[in-house]
């Protein structure tokens, strides 16, 4: 690792690479705050996916810009191609950055790409037997939950160590589309259980028929269920709508993020996959059970063990980066539906709040 030269509050124009989805950017909120607080005249650009602008404009005060990444090969968040790569780099070059942080991943290709865009300063991640780059690059920090890894990052540039936990900004239009969804669905926010049964890879998701069981067991204890997800997984909740009937509200594709956030921040408890919605319930300090398939859960699962139960099997596949398991989905298979309705049991004694709950947000500034 090379040390930062100079002061990191002298730098005025700073791109972040991370073109990824939801739960991966909230699990990057730490380390924003960490280099906001110390490039706090800065003009701070993500390099991202196109549906990050909402996720820019959320974080105002941490991010300026979102600059939208046109896709590489060997970057399956979009399609899969180098067409467009020279001429976005080219005019990455005219930005004249004073610095440029690859916080997509381990390095490899990332680095590569975030070298061509030409600033003064380069920082990042190496990968095991990686070429050393200029600039300040550490290890990837392989055993540390992810907001850790990007703060170790921050803290290498020269920031203060930060608070890890994850929170999520919510505006008041947000608070009023989620008082209008609850008023419209007669929504009893005391009795909430959300089911969240998507996830953008089909290896991470736990089996719809079994969501439908654990959900229809929670109904039967006296709570209120409602599904969620996006347009996008509209063909799944529709399915688990159809299993539970008129003992569930479906609410795929009725709210925004903001709102969606809102109404996590009013649940008793959240009942998903290893997913975005999993890192709203963090950043809402919202109960929840999670079922993990596939993924890293020493990488990937909340930092508060006790709020954020997670419940995964580890066969000898895992962790894995499989679109949908060749192998016939055992680490999903292993969770069975009675030590699911447990946990949600449990999670519910222990923070049930009779009390009328405020979803949290926001308390940095820029």
């Amino acid at each position: 690792m090379n040390a930062l030269t100079e002061s990191l509050a002298d730098l005025q124009r700073i791109a972040i690479f991370r073109a990824l989805q939801l739960g991966d950017m909230l699990c990057s909120v730490p380390a924003l705050r960490a280099l906001r607080r110390a490039c706090p005249h800065a003009h701070i650009a993500l390099v991202g996916l196109p549906w990050a602008r909402n996720f820019v404009d959320r974080y105002a005060p941490l991010l300026d810009e979102l600059i939208e990444f046109p896709g590489a090969i060997g970057f399956p968040e979009q399609a899969e191609t180098d067409e467009h790569l020279d001429a976005f780099c080219d005019a990455m070059r005219t930005r004249r950055l004073d610095l440029a942080i690859q916080l997509h991943g381990s390095g490899g290709v990332a680095n590569d790409i975030v070298e061509r865009w030409g600033a003064r300063l380069n920082a990042g991640f190496i990968q095991p037997g990686e070429a050393e780059h200029g600039g300040v690059f550490i290890p990837w920090p392989e055993r540390l939950p992810e907001p850790a890894r990007y703060d170790a990052l921050m803290r290498a540039l020269g920031s203060e160590a930060s608070n890890l936990d994850l929170d999520i900004p919510l505006r008041a239009s947000d608070l009023l589309e989620c008082e209008a969804l609850i008023d419209a669905y007669e929504i009893d926010t005391s009795r909430l259980i959300l089911v969240h049964a998507g996830a953008q890879l089909l290896s991470r998701r736990w089996p719809v028929e079994r969501f439908a069981h654990a959900a229809i067991a929670l109904e039967a204890d006296g709570w209120q269920i409602a599904i969620t997800g996006s347009p996008g997984e509209a063909a799944l909740t529709a399915r688990l709508a159809a299993m539970l009937g008129d003992r569930a509200i479906d609410l795929t594709g009725k709210t925004s993020l903001g709102a969606l956030a809102a109404l996590v921040g009013r649940a008793r408890l959240v009942v998903c996959n290893d997913t975005g919605v999993s890192h709203i319930a963090a950043a809402t300090r919202s109960p929840s059970v999670v079922i993990a398939s596939g993924s890293d859960t020493h990488r990937w699962a909340p930092l508060d063990q006790a709020l954020h139960l997670v419940l995964a099997d580890y066969p000898p596949c895992r962790p894995c980066a499989f679109r949908e398991c060749p192998y016939g989905h055992p680490c999903a298979l292993a969770i069975g539906v009675d030590k699911v309705i447990e946990a949600a049991r449990a999670q519910l004694a222990r923070f049930n709040l009779h009390s009328h709950r405020e979803p949290l947000g926001s308390a940095y500034g820029k």
